[in-house]
């Protein structure tokens, strides 16, 4: 099978039809082809031509026959998991997940190492090794396999998949552009179609096509307090150039333009991905001694390893440092969400990115936190809610962006 641009984002008329039709299956399935012309509002002389198709294909099967009301008895339609197999990769704030998933959006294979020292070299290594390894895992599906889909943090452009990555040099951050070309490299050493998009926006069409199936149009995915993929009216939103969801401004030049008392920094400004929560606890735990010891304890660490992991797991044993340097990155998180709120007003906020292992009591903190913030009625009726796919979700998204544009050029 010929290779697919998948980086290509415009769908034509035709393609967004076939990915409604194959959608409806995938979600719904089995269905008849009077099913899926009523529901879409399109001839089912159409419908079939498509049906027909995807059949060839291998894409969708023709099951058992339904039962029927007089005249031929229609054909049961589903869609075929086993049509093909996409590889996804992502990275969070705790670890990098692959997998191997089918059309169905069902986990064949995973692996998983802990996140890489945020160099580009590393993180490329990192993400090329278990792409390697997921294929040397899942031999009998490799001639099935239809691409790959990556999430990585940085600024994606949409026409070539090249990232702008943030970098930290002498304490201030900068934008470079990455010199190692990630979709060529993919593309070169497998074989296979790629697909390179922000963590944020995978993990956010992730939630939405595999998690929330649909139930929701406007949706924000905040990976921790850094940035945030968007879905508005179903589509996923990037911005003209692919660079939207970033929530942060910066500006070294002018730094003490966006100073204020809460932790010495204003809540336009970027922010580390742990929400600052790692230096909240060092600082607390210099200042308490007794507290200090009890936190260690608890946590097997130390004041030079200490780490968002540790922080979570002291607060799950009612840690009070841990308890309170989580709230006060809660609260945080929230103001920031409530901008964006009153910006977007969304239905759905899903916290997540590593940060949905905080436990309930951060999330009720956001939670209150953005209602004290934001308009009430923006607010009111807004749904709050921890990443479904928790570590998946970015490696999930990557995938499912991949499927989606296979089921739009497969004909």
């Amino acid at each position: 099978m010929p290779h697919v641009d998948l980086q290509r984002e415009e769908l034509t008329e035709k393609e967004r039809r076939i990915i409604d039709i194959l959608e409806i299956l995938r979600r719904r399935g089995p269905l008849t082809r009077p099913d899926i012309s009523k529901e879409l509002g399109i001839n089912v002389v159409t419908i079939s031509n498509y049906i027909d198709e995807f059949v060839k294909n291998n894409l969708v099967l023709e099951k058992e026959l339904d039962i029927s009301e007089g005249g031929r008895r229609p054909a049961l339609l589903e869609l075929n998991p086993q049509g093909g197999y996409i590889i996804g990769v992502g990275l969070n704030l705790m670890n990098m997940v692959g997998l191997l998933m089918d059309l169905k959006g069902n986990i064949i294979t995973k692996t998983q190492i802990v996140r890489p020292k945020p160099s580009v070299k590393e993180i490329t290594e990192c993400l090329l090794e278990i792409i390697r390894e997921i294929l040397r895992r899942s031999k009998q599906y490799t001639s099935n396999i239809r691409g790959v889909g990556i999430g990585i943090a940085g600024l994606i452009s949409k026409k070539t998949g090249s990232i702008h990555w943030p970098q930290r040099q002498n304490g201030r951050y900068s934008y470079a552009s990455v010199d190692i070309p990630l979709l060529d490299l993919i593309e070169r050493e497998f074989d296979l179609p790629a697909l390179v998009e922000n963590d944020a926006t995978c993990a956010c069409f992730g939630e939405y096509w595999q998690s929330l199936k649909g139930q929701f149009k406007n949706i924000v995915y905040m990976f921790s307090g850094v940035g945030c993929g968007i879905i508005i009216n179903g589509d996923i939103y990037t911005g003209t150039s692919g660079y939207a969801g970033e929530v942060s401004i910066y500006n070294y030049k002018e730094d003490d333009l966006l100073k204020c008392p809460e932790q010495g920094g204003c809540y336009l400004k970027r922010w580390e991905a742990d929400l600052g929560i790692v230096d909240e606890i060092k600082s607390l735990l210099a200042k308490d001694a007794s507290g200090a010891e009890n936190f260690f304890k608890l946590t097997s660490s130390n004041i030079n390893n200490v780490d968002l992991k540790s922080v979570f797991a002291a607060a799950k044993s009612n840690d009070p440092i841990a308890r309170l340097a989580l709230q006060k990155g809660a609260t945080r998180l929230g103001i920031r969400i409530a901008y964006i709120v009153n910006l977007l007003n969304p239905e759905v906020i899903i916290i997540g990115g590593g940060l949905e292992e905080a436990g309930e009591e951060f999330l009720n903190r956001v939670s209150a936190s953005i209602k004290e913030w934001a308009f009430r009625e923006t607010s009111e009726n807004l749904k709050i809610i921890y990443s479904q796919l928790r570590e998946n979700a970015v490696a999930i998204g990557a995938a499912s962006l991949v499927t989606q544009k296979v089921f739009a050029r497969i004909l």
